[in-house]
């Protein structure tokens, strides 16, 4: 049997981060995945070119049970400290909108990074192994059992990820495990997720494939999003959409401004006093799509000029295009989910290493505890601090 440091269980963003901290201290550690390839998320994440962080991460863009818990992570690995290694790798990356960077090139470049850097470190990363049982030692420290091999370590870290795309081989593996171990976990479901419709919407709405506008999206708690809403086959999508998702409950509505830079009462009253015989749908087709216009409204409303409106008429098409009320059906679900909210309970871990309060040894990092974080690459940055954080102490 062999033995290590630290094992670590998972070669995704967390693991690998947390492995080569480790590794750079002189902890003989080793790094176990049932997958084929280390770092399958970063590799499709961003289109394959990777929103590896954001230049201004604060704890208010994350969702967790004790919104404290994140603090003491992200300040001591900031997003500056992973930009300077990128920048030290030689990786070219660009600022999108809202502080988000990519590689300039392919979301590979992060994943080799990382490798690379498990390699200086000395950290034996073993691929296509499969866990099949995970024993706490009488004399302290763990065993586990392995389709290749018996391994025995001091500190055990869970970096096994969550439900999310189980395509890429997500299992609820890192939940058993902690629950297994006395710790308490919190109940999960998909985040920065699409919607999908109801049947009589997707009749109404389905054609509108492909349309997309600028939004701001209104969950019933009253957190709002200002990005862009896409209209697909199934329901609605976009980056509005995929964050409102980490604050909607099943069978509640949500809130859909379509023109959220203009007063549309103001605009219809310009218009009215400049081109009073327009039809109301070439005056609101200025601002949005025929195709959307023509899916909310009568068309014998949208054939109505201006001057023709009642004051009834014009409050309900401003209150239709800045206030939508609109009920979902579901989510798409972990299928095309980008996270999951929800897991391993925070309270039952040290805010400053992981480490599990119960259990002596047994750490938890990244996805599979109870930290989710906004679009715009904050997920991965909590993975970078989180791994850094364990590195340092298991």
């Amino acid at each position: 049997m062999q033995n290590y440091d630290v094992i670590i269980i998972g070669a995704g963003a967390a693991g690998l981060m947390c492995a080569a901290t480790a590794g750079y201290r002189g902890r003989n550690v080793l790094v176990l995945d049932h997958a084929k390839q280390a770092g399958k998320k970063i590799l499709i994440s961003g289109g394959g070119r990777c929103n590896f962080t954001n230049v201004k991460v604060e704890p208010a863009n994350y969702i967790c049970s004790n919104p404290h818990f994140v603090k003491s992570a992200l300040a001591r690995y900031p997003s500056q400290q992973f930009i300077e290694l990128v920048e030290r790798h030689g990786i070219e990356y660009h600022q999108r909108d809202h502080g988000q960077l990519f590689c300039n090139d392919s979301a590979k470049e992060i994943v080799n990074m990382l490798m690379t850097e498990c390699e200086w470190a000395g950290v034996n990363v073993q691929l296509r192994t499969e866990i099949l049982s995970v024993e706490k030692n009488d004399d302290d420290g763990f065993t586990v059992t392995t389709s290749n091999g018996d391994f025995r370590c001091n500190s055990l870290v869970i970096a096994t990820g969550g439900l999310s795309m189980p395509k890429l081989g997500a299992t609820p593996f890192g939940y058993k495990l902690a629950e297994q171990f006395g710790l308490q976990v919190l109940p999960t479901r998909a985040g920065l997720v699409p919607f999908t419709w109801h049947s009589d919407a997707k009749q109404q709405f389905e054609t509108l494939s492909g349309i997309a506008v600028p939004s701001t999206i209104t969950a019933q708690d009253g957190t709002q999003f200002s990005e862009a809403l896409l209209f697909t086959h199934r329901g609605l999508s976009g980056p509005a959409i995929l964050q409102i998702s980490n604050y909607w409950q099943s069978g509640e509505a949500i809130g859909i401004n379509l023109l959220p830079n203009d007063d549309l009462a103001e605009l219809m009253e310009k218009q009215l006093q400049s081109s009073p015989k327009q039809s109301l749908k070439n005056a609101l087709a200025k601002r949005l799509p025929k195709r959307l216009l023509e899916a909310l409204f009568d068309e014998v409303l949208l054939a109505k000029s201006l001057n023709q409106l009642i004051h009834a008429e014009i409050e309900q098409v401003c209150q239709q295009i800045h206030s939508w009320q609109l009920l979902m059906n579901n989510t798409e679900g972990y299928r095309t989910a980008e996270v999951t909210l929800g897991g391993v309970d925070t309270n039952e871990l040290s805010s400053k290493t992981f480490e599990s309060k119960k259990v002596s040894g047994l750490y938890f990092i990244g996805e599979v505890i109870d930290v989710s974080g906004w679009l715009g690459g904050f997920n991965f940055q909590f993975s970078w601090s989180s791994g850094v954080a364990c590195g340092q102490a298991c």
